[in-house]
């Protein structure tokens, strides 16, 4: 090399693995770039035919991983570190990038709260482990920055608690406040992710400090969520509908919402119901916008109207029937920006960059670590 020369910046190498309910995703990265991505999509019958511990799915995942990467030629050998989605390891975990061990992966096949997500760090240790690199895990939906008086539910004993889509909302707050030229941690923003579940969350300073639940339907209803439903008639249903315990569970969280009105959650079909004209497409996407807005409009209140900018980002962002009417009724709050789909696998793998480039030190989750 020359003198004066700069060195070639170092090639990292990350896998990203991202389960999800009826999907697994796989990317590669090299540094920042993402040179590949594919999809294992899992047919719904299989996975309806595993208990309710998600871990049960975990060998059934790990095969279909393992014979993708064979048939894509993908030599784990190549790679500098993997990368998986942060489940429900402990409660009240801290934002930010921690490594996955031993003590993790066996709070993750026992956790606080079942989630898909909960498989994320345990693939990518295994994976990881098969080349003796380090997996990691970043923004794990046990993340907690709310205070202690958004926690208060008008119900002694029942605490509202954060179970959200820390990585999404995180990544497209990172992403909005360089938008308007600011620091995340110098921003009040209100981010809205508009997935499966919806949430939507207080970002003050760089920390949440209140987000609904929208893992256990607390907030607007969404494409299978239910969202708030009337106390008494929830009750109703439950001791009415002869169904068992674990029945009722899965129908508040994956047959409410758009699911329960169209028997689909196919909603670029439902949106062109409505276009067409069909009253009750339009009906029940205006309210799903109108429910979103409401929650935004509670968020302003939270950050006492102090908010530099909405953003909203999930599958549903690209609905545009959906974002013009949610804007209709927010934009007099702060300027709205869109950023459709979603970014968990670039936020996964720039976690994982960021300490082996020395930019941060992750965090390790020591066995001690509180849970309830």
């Amino acid at each position: 090399m020359l003198i004066g020369q700069a060195e070639p910046q170092k090639i990292y190498r990350i896998l990203v693995i991202n389960p999800g309910s009826n999907s697994t995703k796989i990317a590669v990265f090299e540094n920042e770039e993402k040179v590949r991505q594919f999809s294992i999509l899992h047919a719904p019958e299989i996975i309806g035919s595993f208990s309710s511990a998600v871990y049960d799915q975990y060998k059934y995942r790990l095969q279909c991983i393992q014979d993708r990467l064979k048939e894509e030629r993908i030599d784990l050998s190549g790679f500098d570190a993997v990368a998986g989605r942060g489940g429900f390891f402990t409660v009240g975990a801290k934002s930010g990038t921690y490594k996955v061990n031993d003590s993790m992966v066996e709070h993750l096949k026992c956790p606080t709260s079942e989630h898909v997500a909960n498989l994320g760090g345990i693939l990518a240790k295994k994976l990881a482990d098969e080349v003796g690199v380090n997996a990691y895990i970043t923004d794990p939906v046990c993340v907690d920055e709310m205070t202690e008086l958004a926690k208060i539910s008008g119900f002694n004993g029942i605490e509202r608690l954060p179970k959200w889509q820390p990585l999404s909302h995180k990544a497209t707050a990172r992403r909005l406040a360089r938008m308007i030229g600011r620091e995340y941690k110098d921003c009040n923003l209100i981010i809205g992710h508009l997935g499966g579940g919806i949430t939507v969350g207080s970002h003050q300073k760089g920390r949440v400090i209140d987000v609904n639940n929208g893992l256990d339907g607390d907030g607007p209803f969404s494409v299978d969520r239910p969202g708030q439903v009337p106390i008494r008639e929830l009750i109703c249903y439950c001791f009415e509908s002869g169904a068992t315990k674990e029945e009722v569970i899965k129908t508040f969280i994956s047959k409410g919402g758009l699911y329960s009105y169209f028997g689909t959650v196919n909603t670029i079909a439902i949106e062109k119901e409505a276009l067409s004209g069909d009253p009750k497409a339009e009906l029940v996407l205006d309210a799903l916008a109108y429910g979103i807005s409401k929650e935004i409009g509670s968020n302003a209140s939270v950050l006492k109207g102090q908010v530099d900018a909405i953003g909203l980002t999930g599958g549903l962002a690209n609905s545009r029937y959906i974002t013009s009417r949610i804007i209709e009724r927010v934009s007099f709050i702060a300027p709205v920006y869109l950023f459709p789909g979603e970014f968990e696998m670039e936020a996964l793998a720039l976690g994982a960059l960021r300490d082996l480039t020395g930019e941060e030190t992750a965090m390790v989750f020591e066995e001690n670590t509180e849970r309830r």
